[in-house]
């Protein structure tokens, strides 16, 4: 590969790593995590959820499997007891994220923790959860599960934000 043809790829010459062929496209499309199959009665707990409401799997950490329920409007995860979800680590700020109820779905806010919040492995401030991304606080990573009724309900579309009778 040539200078030039390096620099017309937005390349710095500096790049001691390059993908040819398809490793280029598979690279892209890896920086999503594959979704973490569920067990039987993981896959029961996420169908019985209620339209508003979500699930948060446990999958890496010191409680894997343990399975966080989302339904208020505000959720608090943190090092702190008084968190809604007590995560215990010193990795874990007292208050290090909040989950929140919006119109179009939960959103994943960090709340000025030390070390940073992180979805599908990309440090955010705030980011709209989809279906199994994976929010990572400290060492704990835990996927998202929205309720499958909330489509079929409606929730989240424009229709069904307005409101009704007004």
């Amino acid at each position: 590969m040539t200078g030039s043809n390096a620099s017309e790829q937005g390349w710095a010459a500096t790049d001691t790593t390059m993908s040819f062929g398809e490793g280029v496209i598979g690279a892209v499309e890896q920086e999503r995590p594959v979704p973490v199959g569920l067990s039987p009665e993981e896959q029961a707990a996420v169908a019985a959820l209620p339209a508003t409401s979500a699930l948060l799997i446990m999958q890496r950490g010191p409680s894997v499997g343990a399975r966080f329920l989302l339904d208020a409007e505000r959720t608090v995860a943190g090092r702190s007891p008084a968190a809604d979800i007590f995560l215990d680590d010193v990795t874990v700020s007292r208050k290090h994220v909040e989950f929140v109820r919006e119109a179009d779905g939960f959103v994943v806010r960090d709340v000025g923790s030390l070390n940073g919040t992180y979805v599908n492995r990309t440090r955010i401030e705030q980011a709209l959860l989809r279906a199994g991304d994976e929010v990572q606080v400290g060492k704990f990573r835990m996927t998202f599960h929205p309720s499958p009724a909330r489509d079929s309900a409606g929730v989240g579309t424009t229709e069904a934000s307005q409101d009704v009778g007004s």
